[in-house]
This record gives structure tokens, sequence and C-alpha cells, in this order.
């Protein structure tokens, strides 16, 4: 048995947003996709979302919103609004779809590894905008694509297919269903005893970097 870590959640949330936010800023450059919306879900991934979205204004996006509903990450919020992210509610997003129109790419930051089926609101509704016949802009989802499942993907066929996936700590079984451009892994925290207690498969990380390319 490998011996206890002791991260925080703040620790790790921030450690993984600011993965995230790294790997968008490596794949998308600021002035070719300035307009950035973050959809954070109600529990981890959600948290995760807003320490992306703040370091995504910082790393020089024009425009970074974020909308949260129902989540419990309040000192998140501020932090993202003490740095110019602003905050959208379910409402203004859906009067926004088709999203294409207003945001040049969307991070899906909804839900992750837990998530069950059905979609409930208002969570439907922001899953619904980027599905391929919602013609939505470049989408990239954190650890696991909202909706899909944590082992066999988009299992009905009719979800997000996102153009990025920034896997977590490592991959998840449903990341061989993606077919997007871009795969990073992100998450630079994970000690090398339980890499070989769990027998996790990770490739170096370049340099100082907190994020790695694997697609």
């Amino acid at each position: 048995m490998s011996p206890p870590t002791n991260y925080g959640l703040q620790q790790l949330m921030e450690l993984a947003g600011l993965s995230v936010a790294s790997s968008i800023r490596e794949a998308y450059v600021p002035n070719q996709h300035p307009r950035v919306l973050v959809l954070c879900g109600p529990g981890n991934n959600g948290g995760d979302g807003l320490v992306a979205a703040r370091h995504l204004r910082l790393f020089g996006f024009d425009q970074v919103d974020a909308c949260c509903p129902k989540t419990k990450f309040t000192a998140l919020q501020d932090q993202c609004l003490a740095v110019g992210v602003s905050m959208r509610d379910v409402q203004q997003v859906q009067s926004h779809i088709p999203l294409k129109a207003s945001y040049d790419l969307v991070v899906d930051a909804l839900f992750g590894f837990s998530f069950k089926k059905p979609l409930r609101s208002p969570y439907d509704v922001l899953v619904n905008a980027l599905i391929p016949s919602a013609d939505p802009p470049k989408i990239a989802c954190v650890d696991v694509p909202s909706g899909w499942d944590v082992d066999e993907g988009d299992v009905d066929g009719d979800g997000i297919r996102p153009d990025m996936l920034i896997s977590l700590t490592a991959p998840k079984k449903c990341a061989d269903r993606f077919e997007g451009e871009y795969h990073y892994l992100g998450g630079r925290f994970v000690p090398a005893a339980i890499q070989e207690e769990f027998q996790l498969e990770i490739p170096e990380y370049p340099g100082s970097s907190q994020c790695v390319r694997i697609l």
C-alpha cells in the first residue's frame, strides 16, 4: 500500500484546473480563439473548470465566460471574477444557442467519471447545446465528455463529439473512443508509488509542463 498523499481538495482542483488551461493554451491560440465559454457542473469537475477559467483569462484569452449552476465553490467564482471572468446563468447561455455565433471554444467541465444518466435540468440544456446537431464551436472536454459512460463512451451515439479531451491523472477507458484532434493528459501530481500500485501508464511530462499531449 502506497503512503497517503494528503493532498487537499483545493490543491487537487488547482493542479487539475491549471493543467486543463495549460493544455487548452497549447492547442488553441488566444488570438484565434479569443471567446471561451466554460460550463461547470456541481461537483469537483466543475471546480476544475472554474480554476481553468481563471487561468485561461490570465493566459490571454480576451473573453472568458463561466456558467456554473448549483456550484458550491463560491470562492473559486470570486477568484474568477477578480481576473475578469464573467459569470453567466443558464438562461443567458441558452439565449446564445447556437453557441458558435458567440464563442470560439467551449470547455465542458460539467460531469466527470461519476456521471450517471439521465441528464437533469438545467444541465440537459447545456449538454444538448454541445451535440453535433446543435452546430457547436470547438469543444474541449475535461476528463470525460459529459454524458459519456466512463468505460464505454457515447453509448447511445448521439452525444458530444469533442475536438479536444484533457484526461486527468490517467486516461479513462472511454478515451479509447475519442476521435477528436487533441488528447492531452494533465494532473502532474501522482507519486511514483501510486503509479506503480495501480499500474498507471503515465507518459513523461516535458520539462516543467503541467500537461503532455497524447494524440
